[in-house]
């Protein structure tokens, strides 16, 4: 399909250019032109579907670089607890029970509301199982994302198999909507060894299904709560001499296409580490606040040069994708804690949110910015709502007020998978009844085993 986006204002996030009264030209998947609406309406009169723009505010979809999509199956399970008690006890327990088609239906919910919410990337970490998984969810869905197969020191035989099954059958599949990424679980949970044995099989994968354009990328917890050294001493009897960042680099695990989330307890010569690796951050404020993990030293990553991206975790720890609520208080908390109101600026959490997040998974050569060449992933947001005037600033606006509930429409790849808040690719309503019996027949093997 062919779409003439027009009289709207957009945020181009290239080169910080905003265009008022503009238009997007869209053939097929990509952007082919983007100007003035006058000026594009005169050359696209015929073949081209029409979407008015009017009072409406046009950005890069939002890139979700942190999940773990089919969590959202556990929304509001097992909350208010620390941590380490929350996944031992508690998520580990409950996860034993899931199946594969729980999978699926968890990441299916979460595709949706992330469509709703104006995110049209999201980079996921979960159990990857061949008969039914995030990536064929998220393709159902025509979500874009990064699907990774989370490994453990104690399965390394199921990880192998299940990285080459995510690979062969999904990487830069489904009309170029997917890519794959192989996802350490954490420091603490696989051994120096395997840590270095993935970062070849990443490689290798690479070499085999993907390229340099569209690489498989790696993804790993890190740093997340300020004990993770004597976890990891303690877990594979070892005696750290640095931060994990450091650790982490003197097993030659750490390059260009590592994306480690959240990043709360770093040294200074962890971020050093990272801009000279040139490793990227997920940023997940909600998440390790509500986990009382602590607080990323995001305005010393920023001020190193390193890539910050966002995520908001697993909807079991958030609780929602909500993108929007993940910039404003990316934007405010660090203004608190500092007491310097000056650090992330809007403009700058926008970029995180959009350009950044796109670099963050190595894919910023399609996605991330409105220009010329890139995959049409756009979000229109209504900026027509009482909470939205007076404007001075659109940015400011879609960092400290804007809603998902505004984002009105929503074309990925090209593609209209969202107008005038009506999904055209999914039915909502058969999702979240999917949903809710998965939930039930979960609790009840759950149950069974206790008993």
């Amino acid at each position: 399909m062919n779409i003439l986006i027009q009289n709207g204002t957009i945020i181009t996030m290239h080169n910080r250019k905003t265009i008022r009264q503009g238009a997007i030209a869209i053939e097929n998947k990509t952007i082919t032109e983007v100007g003035k609406s006058r000026d594009l309406k005169r050359k696209y009169r015929r073949g081209y579907k029409k979407v008015d723009a009017k009072g409406k505010v046009i950005i890069p979809g939002l890139i979700n670089t942190h999940q773990h999509a089919a969590m959202s199956l556990l929304r509001g399970y097992a909350d208010d607890l620390p941590l380490e008690e929350w996944l031992e006890k508690w998520i580990w327990r409950i996860e034993k029970h899931m199946t594969p088609h729980d999978i699926y239906v968890g990441a299916l919910l979460t595709a949706v509301e992330s469509i709703m919410g104006g995110t049209t990337t999201v980079n996921t970490m979960y159990h990857y199982t061949a008969e039914e998984n995030e990536a064929k969810a998220f393709a159902d869905a025509s979500l874009r994302g990064v699907i990774g197969h989370v490994c453990f020191s104690w399965r390394k035989k199921e990880d192998k198999k299940a990285l080459e099954n995510l690979a062969k059958n999904w990487h830069n599949k489904a009309d170029g909507l997917i890519r794959v990424s192989v996802d350490p679980h954490s420091p603490y949970t696989v051994d120096s060894e395997y840590m270095r044995e993935l970062k070849e099989i990443r490689e290798e994968l690479t070499q085999k299904y993907g390229s340099e354009k569209a690489p498989v990328i790696w993804h790993v917890h890190v740093a997340e709560t300020s004990d993770e050294p004597e976890k990891i001493q303690k877990a594979f009897k070892t005696k750290l001499k640095t931060g994990v960042m450091g650790y982490l680099d003197s097993l030659r695990v750490l390059d260009r296409h590592v994306i480690a989330a959240h990043c709360v307890a770093l040294t200074d010569r962890d971020i050093a580490i990272m801009k000279n690796r040139k490793v990227k951050a997920s940023h997940n404020p909600i998440s390790n606040l509500k986990l009382a993990s602590g607080i990323s030293p995001v305005p010393k990553m920023l001020k190193e040069g390193v890539t910050v991206s966002l995520g908001t975790d697993s909807p079991c720890s958030n609780n929602t994708a909500d993108m929007f609520e993940i910039m404003k208080i990316t934007a405010i908390l660090h203004k608190g804690v500092s007491k310097n109101p000056t650090l992330t600026p809007a403009q700058q959490v926008l970029e995180m949110a959009t350009i950044e997040g796109a670099k963050a998974l190595s894919w910023e050569n399609e996605i991330g910015s409105i220009e010329v060449g890139k995959k049409a992933d756009l979000a229109i947001i209504d900026f027509k709502k009482p909470h939205l005037y007076p404007l001075y600033n659109e940015t400011s606006h879609l960092v400290y007020a804007a809603k998902s509930a505004d984002v009105d429409t929503v074309v990925i790849n090209g593609k209209i998978v969202m107008e005038n808040r009506q999904l055209t690719a999914i039915n909502i309503g058969k999702v979240m009844g999917m949903a809710a019996k998965a939930k039930d027949r979960l609790l009840e093997r759950l149950t069974r085993n206790i008993k």
